[in-house]
């Protein structure tokens, strides 16, 4: 395998992410990131800001997206396992409201590259877990905004066997559905 392999998901813009991960006696080494392979590949995006988070076992993130200033994130795993799940809120795209769901891990080291348009959420399966991501627009607390996760009109398939509780933050169990978010915004 070359550096990168791009795997297109069933959701135009969304792409999983192989590296060639380079081992021997004293243990790999990988690169995440290269502005020309992802620019050859039709990724041509600046990232201005790069985060990293430790969550337990049954934390769900998300699904959180920025109104006026939106993030397109490059998303990895570097302890543990994750689901990462992205959902499409573009206007007049035609897969509005699906979404794509990966396993990340410190194992598989794919990535997952979510562009500008999408809620983003994720769900800690492995006793801890450390999540890295670059943004393509920085965080911005007012423009925030946010779809809670368990809702029937997007269907998400949460990986949830195995987890005794679903950790949410205060702000992440007061979000609305799709349909308040299409109300509002298209």
């Amino acid at each position: 395998m070359g550096k990168f392999n791009f795997l297109e998901t069933d959701i135009e813009g969304l792409y999983i992410i192989e590296t060639g991960i380079f081992e021997d006696n004293r243990g790999y080494f990988m690169e995440t990131y290269n502005y020309n392979d992802f620019r050859a590949a039709g990724l041509d995006m600046v990232f201005v800001q790069d985060n990293q988070s430790k969550s337990k076992k049954g934390v769900l993130r998300g699904l959180h997206f920025q109104k006026k200033h939106p993030q397109g994130k490059l998303v990895r795993v570097i302890k543990g396992e994750v689901f990462d799940v992205a959902v499409d809120l573009r206007k007049g795209s035609k897969t509005f409201g699906k979404w794509v769901g990966v396993t990340l891990s410190e194992k598989n080291k794919k990535q997952f590259y979510i562009p500008e348009g999408f809620a983003h959420g994720f769900l800690v399966l492995s006793d801890e877990a450390e999540f890295c991501y670059k943004c393509t627009d920085f965080y911005r607390p007012d423009d925030e905004g946010g779809i809670i996760w368990n809702d029937p009109d997007i269907g998400i398939e949460w990986p949830i066997e195995g987890i005794e509780e679903i950790i949410l933050s205060e702000k992440d169990k007061k979000w609305k559905g799709i349909k308040k978010y299409e109300e509002k915004y298209h």
